[in-house]
């Protein structure tokens, strides 16, 4: 009996092609990542509202689910796609111009959960941004109607659809209430 090799990927093979685009890289091998249509329009407004504020301020640049980060230490082959993430301005420039996926951690990154999401997958890819340097983690219950915030001092906070949420040190002048985002 032969058993067949699995293939290992790069993050090169990523740039190279189109066809690995609704996957993750997980040390190597490819992880499907999970949409629904009803989290993909909350992503879509949590992008639109943060967008929308950075825009006037010009604190932060906003990002939706294509932008790849490849800044994760303990690991050449891991890729890791947000739903959406933002970068404060004032490091932008340590990405440098163009380099394909984002090299440096983000300050915010929003995950939205689809019902489809392992749970054990969720917690795997917090603590992989935490770990990283990401600054806040923003996972979003479309079924809830919640956000859980994990920060990288260790802290979790919950909050429901009529608490106000702020960008905290990642976009300060952002706020809203949490029920905005599942106006869709």
């Amino acid at each position: 009996m032969t058993l067949l090799e699995e293939k290992t990927y790069t993050t090169q093979d990523f740039l190279d092609d189109p066809g690995l685009a609704g996957y993750e890289l997980v040390d190597g091998h490819l992880r499907e990542r999970p949409v629904s249509k009803r989290s993909s329009a909350v992503g879509g407004k949590i992008f639109w509202l943060l967008l929308s504020q950075a825009l006037k301020t010009r604190e932060a640049s906003v990002y939706p689910s294509d932008l790849g980060y490849a800044c994760f230490p303990d690991s050449a082959t891991r890729l890791r796609f947000a739903d959406v993430s933002l970068i404060r301005s004032s490091r932008n420039a340590e990405a440098g111009d163009d380099p394909g996926f984002m090299p440096i951690p983000a300050d915010l990154v929003v995950e939205v959960l689809s019902p489809n999401d392992v749970i054990k997958n969720v917690d795997e890819k917090i603590d992989e941004y935490l770990k990283a340097g990401f600054g806040i983690v923003w996972v979003v219950s479309v079924h809830w109607r919640t956000v859980t915030i994990y920060r990288g001092d260790g802290s979790i906070q919950l909050f429901t659809e009529r608490d106000e949420i702020t960008g905290e040190a990642a976009l300060p002048s952002f706020r809203c209430k949490v029920g905005e985002f599942f106006d869709v």
